[in-house]
């Protein structure tokens, strides 16, 4: 187990933490769930003990060893691959050091020779002996090959790197693993096989994640930080989230007796234990949601931004057609062959296993690159609204929030005065004073809500949405998917978040080197097809 006890954390007149008292219990993964800027990646820190409380303290079950996903891909650059995982477990690769440091000893004694014996039983208690094999399995099954393993990691790609730390937190099946954004760098597959990898993990897990899908899949339990204080509830992301929602509508329908709200939040509660049955969890996970009293239910007390496209007019028949597109960079071919026609209703969510064909085909279709070959139109009826992954060269002038947003007003707007820019900006929860701040100096999340709220002002019929929820809190993200679930036009997007993937689009796009693969299913459909897996396999062979 693992516990804070009355930790409190200020800087300067800021208290992040007050008083916080919470335990973790073995046998359960909790997701520390918070606004941007909440805390939550201060707490795994705390404690891990990078970071001294001002108050408080953090106790553990003694004799449990603790892991912690590192940050700094750069701490291990003079080390082997296959040594920075074995690393992972300090006490093991201590042991094995002083051990070779005996035998090595030109006057070996009778005492080095007890002392060593007596190394080699705690080596093989430890799993010593089945150290590099383990090590190596890990690395494999998180994508980095074997001939990477003897490399130094300062010789290998960053996106790689990402993956060896984290086989590093992994490795030696630790007590209790502290794992901050653990899926920054990973492929899908790769995802799913840490999802399972988690899902069945019986000791104690804490994860910060903006990807719901993974939450969902592995949290036993969510702890909310808000307000300076942390909460923990029973059940995933999803379940929190709608059960939050539900609790706050049955308290403000004032006309419903308490009988019937409990009537529902019990058929709530037994809906999501059912489901719950049927996804990856571990047995022992799929119990959390049977203890669950209604009293644990709590309205949540965030704000959720406010994202609705309204489209000025609804598309036609002629909404964009694509011929032989074709992209190279760097003698490298991102995609080519890419011809397709989108249809009304369509919500179509693109992949590659190249990160860069996506967003440079976006740039293409929205008239900010060029392609090598082929050709795109877009219909007579269409308005286009395009959120790039890259939107940094709109933020280079200091204007106030009202003056950056007034510049892209469409003609249509004929009344574009302060309360018809502050309502946009409103939406995206810049209220007061927020909307005389200044561009030039706002953080990745707050760039975003406003390129949203520039997106909403073009009443846009089609939306195309690079890596959305980059830099998004999980509200700004979980409102951003509901807007595209209810826009009533097309959608074009790629994303790393799986659940907005599978719960927007109904349609799948492929770009890859030679070809595309163009299938009316859902994300998930897509991904569990063995037939489209077989073509993929085909496609990037």
């Amino acid at each position: 187990m693992i516990s804070a006890r009355n930790v409190t954390l200020a800087f300067g007149k800021r208290v992040l933490f007050d008083e916080v008292n919470i335990s973790f219990t073995k046998g359960n993964c909790y997701g520390i769930i918070g606004a941007n800027g909440a805390g939550k990646s201060t707490f795994l820190k705390i404690l891990s003990g990078e970071i001294e409380p001002n108050k408080g303290m953090v106790e553990i079950t003694p004799g449990e060893r603790m892991a912690v996903l590192k940050q700094n891909q750069f701490e291990f650059d003079e080390q082997t691959v296959l040594n920075t995982v074995l690393m992972g477990h300090k006490r093991m690769w201590e042991v094995m050091h002083v051990k070779d440091a005996l035998y090595a000893k030109e006057d070996f004694t009778e005492a080095d020779g007890l002392r060593a014996g007596e190394l080699e039983a705690e080596f093989g208690e430890m799993g010593g002996y089945e150290s590099e094999s383990n090590a190596a399995s890990l690395l494999s099954d998180l994508g980095v090959k074997e001939q990477m393993h003897q490399d130094l990691m300062k010789d290998i790609p960053s996106n790689f790197k990402l993956r060896v730390l984290l086989a590093q937190s992994l490795f030696g099946n630790p007590d209790i693993l502290l794992l901050d954004e653990p899926t920054n760098g990973l492929d899908i597959e790769t995802i799913g096989w840490l999802e399972n990898f988690l899902a069945d993990y019986q000791n104690i897990v804490l994860v910060v994640s903006h990807d719901r899908h993974f939450l969902d899949t592995v949290c036993t339990h969510v702890s909310d930080v808000d307000r300076s204080k942390i909460k923990t509830f029973t059940g995933n992301y999803s379940f929190w989230y709608e059960s939050s929602q539900l609790m706050a509508r049955q308290m403000s329908d004032k006309n419903k007796k308490n009988e019937d709200k409990r009537a529902a939040l019990l058929d709530f509660i037994a809906r999501f234990s059912a489901n719950a049955s049927k996804s990856k969890q571990a047995t022992s996970r799929k119990k959390a949601l049977e203890k669950l009293t209604i009293e644990e239910i709590e309205p949540s007390n965030r704000k959720y931004p406010g994202i609705i496209f309204q489209p000025l007019r609804e598309v036609g028949n002629q909404i964009l057609n694509v011929e032989k597109l074709k992209k190279e960079v760097d003698g490298r071919v991102l995609f080519k062959d890419v011809s397709f026609s989108v249809s009304k209703n369509d919500k179509i969510a693109f992949l590659s296993r190249d990160p860069l064909a996506i967003t440079y085909f976006f740039d293409i279709i929205n008239n900010n690159g060029k392609a090598d070959g082929g050709s795109f139109e877009w219909g007579t009826t269409i308005t286009s609204a395009y959120l790039p992954m890259e939107h940094n060269a709109f933020f280079n002038e200091p204007y106030s929030l009202m003056d950056w947003l007034r510049q892209y007003v469409p003609a249509h707007v004929t009344d574009a005065d302060e309360p018809f820019i502050r309502g946009f900006l409103g939406k995206m929860l810049f209220s007061g004073d927020d909307v005389m701040k200044k561009t030039n100096v706002l953080s990745g999340g707050e760039k975003v809500r406003c390129m949203v709220s520039k997106m909403m002002l073009q009443n846009p019929n089609v939306v195309v949405l690079d890596q959305p929820t980059n830099h998004l809190d999980l509200e700004s993200i979980q409102s951003f998917n509901e807007g595209c679930q209810n826009f009533p036009g097309v959608v074009l997007i790629t994303s790393h978040d799986h659940t907005f993937m599978q719960t927007v689009a109904n349609r799948v796009i492929e770009l890859t080197p030679k070809g595309i693969i163009d299938r009316l299913m859902t994300f998930d459909e897509y991904m569990e097809d063995k037939r489209v897996q077989e073509l993929r396999a085909e496609m990037y062979a």
